[in-house]
């Protein structure tokens, strides 16, 4: 099989890339993780609301150029948190399935999006959905496929499509270079992140045309930047699963060190988190 990576312009070329082989595809979540990934974000939901990104409206714009989205389409967004994109699909008239295992996530995912009326917010995770088969006409999950079990979710994914359907996964990826204050924002994880090195999604992504096959995947990217002040950089920092939280080893260290690297090179009071992210599609 062979992924197709393009970037997102008027002009851009698809580019065939050779399939990576002989990598493991399912269970790598399971290796050194300290509590099971539905679990993880329950005491973060505030943070991750106000301050993890949302998604660049060309994610949009890409499913609806590429995979031809109509308003009347039925999506399931799976592992869909407290709604980040399933408002974009929300927005574009589409009905969406939001399904989410975490309770105190779902239960903010619904408080958000409660003025919309094709919301429909369902317990369940990627692995069992409880939806219907064929029931759905796009499967899209941003930012939670690396939390999947990929072998037992894409036979999941199978059942739920209706047949030409489409499966979106998308990614936020953080840029660890490129100014000095992402290069140490990194060593600052790296040094007090509790699991961060294991559950990177990079670890998901590398293997993703697998994850598609024998169908090809798409990839295209996209640029998104936050800008925080220092208590948007703090509670940036404390949306992910991976860092301690206030009471935990290393939680008092780990705020000095982002206090110091924020007042060395903020500018005009502002920092800048960077991102690519990183959308694959096709069929299963």
């Amino acid at each position: 099989m062979e992924r197709v990576n393009t970037k997102f312009a008027s002009n851009a070329k698809l580019k065939i890339v050779p399939r990576q082989r002989n990598r493991q595809l399912y269970g790598l979540h399971l290796k050194g993780m300290s509590r099971p990934p539905t679990a993880r974000f329950s005491d973060r939901v505030e943070n991750y609301v106000r301050y993890r990104p949302g998604y660049p409206a060309e994610v949009l714009d890409l499913m609806r150029q590429e995979c031809e989205l109509r308003p009347g389409h039925v999506v399931a967004d799976v592992a869909s948190g407290t709604g980040l994109f399933t408002r974009l699909l929300l927005e574009n008239g589409n009905s969406v399935f939001a399904v989410e295992p975490n309770t105190e996530m779902r239960e903010m995912g619904a408080h958000v999006l409660e003025g919309y009326k094709r919301l429909i917010s369902v317990a369940g995770t990627a692995e069992e959905t409880t939806l219907g088969s064929a029931s759905v006409d796009f499967v899209t999950a941003a930012q939670a496929a690396h939390w999947f079990d990929l072998r037992r979710t894409r036979a999941e994914f199978v059942r739920i499509l209706r047949p030409g359907g489409w499966c979106v996964l998308i990614w936020n990826e953080r840029l660890t270079e490129g100014t000095p204050f992402l290069r140490e924002y990194e060593q600052l994880l790296l040094t007090y992140g509790t699991d961060y090195k294991e559950v990177r999604h990079e670890r998901t992504t590398a293997i993703i045309d697998e994850f598609f096959a024998p169908a090809t995947c798409q990839e295209r990217d996209f640029s998104l930047t936050q800008r925080f002040d220092y208590e948007g950089a703090a509670g940036r920092l404390l949306s992910s699963s991976y860092v301690p939280l206030e009471g935990d080893g290393g939680y008092a260290e780990m705020m000095d060190g982002l206090r110091r690297i924020f007042n060395e090179h903020a500018k005009d009071g502002m920092v800048e988190f960077k991102y690519m992210t990183r959308v694959y599609y096709g069929h299963l």
